[in-house]
C-alpha cells in the first residue's frame, strides 16, 4: 500500500499468533482482506455515533491526554516551508484515500460507501505511478527548512514511498486469499464491523455492495490466477480453510432453511433498530434477500469452484524459497518488518539464545511451583492440565471473556505510574466471530474509529478454548489491550500536529515490539503474582522468540512445515492446535513474524541505555511518552528519538 495508508493490524496473532495484524503493509490487492481489521488495531460498546461525512482532508480526531508530537524549533522564515510540506503530506494522504473506498469506511466516511476497492492490475500500476509521482515532489522539498517534526514525516514519507515503490516488483509474490487475511472474509468483515447503518441510504449502501461482489471477485480471480501464472500458489493446506470460510458465508437464510447466514442476520439487526417504518424496514430486507440470492450466493459459489480448481495445482512447498527469486523476496520482506538489515541466518542465531535464555526462567518458575521432571514434561503438563482451560461450552467462554476485560480494567487503574499519555478511545473484549473463528489466529485487536463511533476491540478466538491458557490471559490481554496495542494505536490515531499518514500508518517491529514490551511492563509493577501465570508470560515470549527460528528455518533454510511444527512443539508449552495454526500463519506472511521479538529487543535495549546515562534522573512515565508521542516510526528512527530525549534530560541536569 502506499505510504499514505494504513496496515494491516488485525494481525491475528496467534500467540499463539497475532494482529493482524497482521502488521503488514498493505498492497492495493491485499488492502480488502486486510482493511476490515483495521485495526488493529479495534471494538463495540454502546450505541454508535453517526460519523461526519466529509473529506480526509477534514477529518480530525481529539487529541489523546498531553498528546501531541515533538515541538516545532523552525524559525518563523521557515513557515512557509513547513506548511508547504505538511499540506503535501495531506494531499498525497487524500490522494490515496479517493482510491480506496474501504479505508472510507474505516475511517467512519460514507463517501462511496456503497463500493469496494479496484483490485485490478490496472489500478495497482497506477497506484505505483502515483507513488513515484509522490516521491519526486518530496525529492525536491528542503529538510534544512523544516522542523524536526516536519523533518520527521518527511522522512518517514520518502522511505514508506521508496519501500513501496521498491516492493512494487514482488507484488506477485502475495496470497490475496489466505487462512489469515482474505478477500472474501474481508468483505465481510467489513460490513458486518464497519459498515454501520445510521440511516435508510447507509443500508442502501450496504445492499449496493451485496450486488457488487461479482465484478470484486472477479478481479480477486484475475489476481489470484495472474499470481499462479508465474508460481505464486497458496500451499495446498490452506485450501479447506479458505473454502469453508467461503461456504460458511453462504449458509442459512436465504440461501437455505437454516437459521439467517451470517450477513443476513448482520443487516436485519441494524435496519431493525432505524426509526423508519415498519413497511421500509420489510422492502429493505426484501431487496437484501434478493441481492445475497442473485449475487452474494453465485459470487461466492464461482470463487468455491475456481479455489477448488487452483488447489489441484497446489504443492506442499511452503517456504518462500519456492517462489520466484525467493531468497531477494524474502529478504526483503525481512527488512520491511523489522526495519533491520538484519540477515535471516542472524534473526535465526538471536531465536536460538532467546529460546535458551526463556527456558532457562522457566526452569526457576518449575521449582518454584514443586514440579519435578523435565521442562518438557513441565509443557505437557501445562498443555494437559483441566485446571488451565475453560470448558469448551458457552458458559466457558463467557468466563474468559469476563475475565480478560476485568484484567484490563484492573490494568487502567495502575496507568498513572507507568504513562503520561493515555488514550481517550474505549476499548472492549469480544469473541472472533463464528463466520471466521475456525480459521482466525488466536488473539488481535483491531483500532478504534477515528471519530469514536467504534471503540477499539482486542478479539479473542474462542472456537476452542483448550487452545486458550487460562495462564496466558494476563499477558494476552496487555498485548492486545493496555498497555499494549490498544494503548499504542489509539494514541497514535488522536495525536494531533502530525500528517494521517503517520496516524494511521505503521511498522510491523515497532507495533508488535510494543505490543511484546507491553506483556513484560506489567511485570516490573506487581502483576503476574500467579506462577502459573508468569510462566504464561514467558510462554508468549518464548512463542516469538520461537518464531525467529520457524520463520527463517521454513523461508530461509528450507524447513518443511512438519519440521517448524516439531520444533515448537518440542520448544513451547502450546496445545498442538496452537503451534500447526501458527506454523501454517507464518507459512503464508513470510517474515512478519519476525518483527515481534526484534523490536521488543530494540526496546528493552533503549530503556536499559536510558537508565545507564541518566540514572536516578531516569524516568520510566517520560521513556514511554518518547516512545509513543511520535506514533509508529522504523527502529533506527525510534532510537535516535531515545537519545535525543537522553540529550535533553541531561541538558536540564
Amino acid at each position: 500500500m502506499p505510504a499514505f495508508s494504513i496496515q494491516n493490524y488485525d494481525k491475528n496473532d496467534n500467540n499463539t499468533s497475532n494482529t493482524g495484524n497482521a502488521t503488514m503493509k498493505l498492497t492495493p490487492t491485499l488492502l480488502a482482506a486486510a482493511i476490515s481489521a483495521l485495526v488493529m488495531t479495534g471494538c463495540d460498546r454502546g450505541q454508535e455515533s453517526k460519523a461526519p461525512e466529509q473529506s480526509a482532508a477534514e477529518v480530525t480526531v481529539e487529541s489523546a491526554e498531553s498528546a501531541t508530537a515533538p515541538a516545532a524549533k523552525a524559525t518563523e522564515a521557515d513557515a512557509a516551508a513547513i506548511a508547504q510540506a505538511n499540506q503535501m503530506f495531506e494531499d498525497f494522504f487524500q490522494e490515496h484515500l479517493n482510491r480506496s473506498p474501504e479505508f472510507k469506511t474505516f475511517l467512519g466516511m460514507k463517501d462511496d460507501y456503497g463500493k469496494w476497492n479496484d483490485l485490478s492490475p490496472e489500478f495497482e500500476e497506477e497506484s505505483y505511478q502515483i507513488n513515484q509521482r509522490q516521491l519526486a515532489k518530496l525529492n525536491k522539498l528542503d529538510p534544512s527548512k523544516l522542523d524536526d517534526a516536519t523533518r520527521l514525516s518527511l522522512k518517514l514519507a520518502k522511505r514508506n514511498l521508496n519501500e513501496e515503490i521498491e516492493g512494487y516488483k514482488w507484488r506477485l509474490h502475495s496470497y490475496p486469499v489466505n487462512q489469515m487475511y482474505a478477500v472474501h472474509t474481508g468483505v465481510a468483515s467489513l460490513l458486518i464491523n464497519q459498515h454501520r447503518i445510521d440511516d435508510v441510504s447507509d443500508a442502501e449502501a450496504y445492499i449496493a455492495r451485496l450486488n457488487a461482489l461479482p465484478k470484486h471477485f472477479a478481479q480477486l480471480q484475475q489476481n489470484l490466477e495472474e499470481r499462479a501464472e508465474v508460481g505464486t500458489i497458496v500451499p495446498k493446506f490452506v485450501f479447506p480453510y479458505v473454502i469453508s470460510d467461503a461456504q460458511n458465508l453462504i449458509t442459512g437464510a436465504p440461501f437455505d432453511g437454516g437459521e439467517d447466514s451470517t450477513l443476513f442476520a448482520d443487516f436485519k439487526g441494524k435496519v431493525d433498530k432505524l426509526e423508519i417504518p415498519d413497511e421500509k424496514k420489510q422492502q429493505l430486507v426484501g431487496k437484501a434477500k434478493s441481492a445475497l440470492l442473485s449475487n452474494v450466493q453465485p459470487a461466492y459459489s464461482n470463487l468455491i469452484k475456481y479455489l477448488q480448481k487452483l488447489e489441484k495445482r497446489a504443492t506442499t512447498d511452503d517456504g518462500a524459497w519456492k517462489l520466484a527469486n525467493g531468497d531477494d523476496f524474502y529478504n526483503f520482506r525481512l527488512n520491511v518488518y523489522t526495519t533491520t538489515d538484519l540477515t535471516a541466518d542472524q534473526i535465526h542465531q538471536t531465536g536460538l539464545k532467546e529460546v535458551a535464555r526463556i527456558h532457562e526462567e522457566m526452569r526457576e518458575i518449575m521449582e518454584k511451583v514443586g514440579f519435578e521432571g523435565s521442562l518438557q514434561e513441565f509443557f505437557e503438563f501445562m498443555r494437559t492440565d483441566k485446571q488451565f482451560y475453560y470448558p469448551n461450552t458457552d458458559e466457558g467462554k463467557k468466563e474468559y471473556l469476563d475475565k480478560a476485560t476485568a484484567i484490563i480494567d484492573t490494568m487502567k487503574g495502575r496507568l498513572d505510574e507507568l504513562f503520561i499519555t493515555k488514550p481517550k478511545a474505549e476499548l472492549t473484549v469480544k469473541a472472533v466471530e463464528p463466520f471466521r473463528e475456525k480459521s482466525a489466529g488466536k488473539a488481535f485487536y483491531q483500532r478504534p474509529a477515528p471519530d469514536g463511533s467504534r471503540p477499539g476491540i482486542y478479539y479473542a478466538n474462542l472456537y476452542n478454548t483448550n487452545d486458550m491458557p487460562t495462564y496466558q490471559m494476563e499477558a494476552l490481554a496487555y498485548h492486545e489491550g493496555i498497555p499494549g496495542h490498544h494503548m499504542q494505536l489509539s494514541i497514535a490515531q488522536e495525536l494531533q500536529d502530525i500528517p494521517k499518514f503517520r496516524k494511521f500508518g505503521g511498522y510491523t517491529a515497532y507495533t508488535e515490539g510494543w505490543g511484546l514490551y507491553s506483556e513484560l511492563v506489567p511485570k516490573e509493577i506487581g502483576f503476574y503474582q500467579d506462577p502459573y501465570s508468569d510462566f504464561g508470560r514467558l510462554a508468549m515470549e518464548l512463542w516469538r522468540a520461537g518464531r525467529l527460528v520457524v520463520d527463517t528455518g521454513m523461508h530461509s533454510k528450507k524447513w518443511t512445515r512438519e519440521e517448524a511444527i516439531d520444533y515448537l512443539k518440542v520448544n513451547t508449552p502450546n496445545p498442538e492446535g496452537d503451534v500447526t495454526k501458527a506454523i501454517e500463519r507464518y507459512i503464508v506472511m513470510p517474515g512478519q513474524a519476525t518483527a515481534y521479538k526484534i523490536g521488543m529487543l530494540k526496546i528493552v535495549e533503549l530503556r536499559e541505555k536510558a537508565k545507564n546515562e541518566l540514572g536516578d534522573d531516569f524516568d520510566i512515565r517520560a521513556f514511554h511518552d518518547t516512545i509513543l508521542a511520535n506514533g509508529a516510526v522504523p527502529l533506527d528512527v525510534l532510537e535516535d528519538l531515545v537519545d535525543e530525549w537522553i540529550a535533553e534530560v541531561k541538558a536540564q541536569q
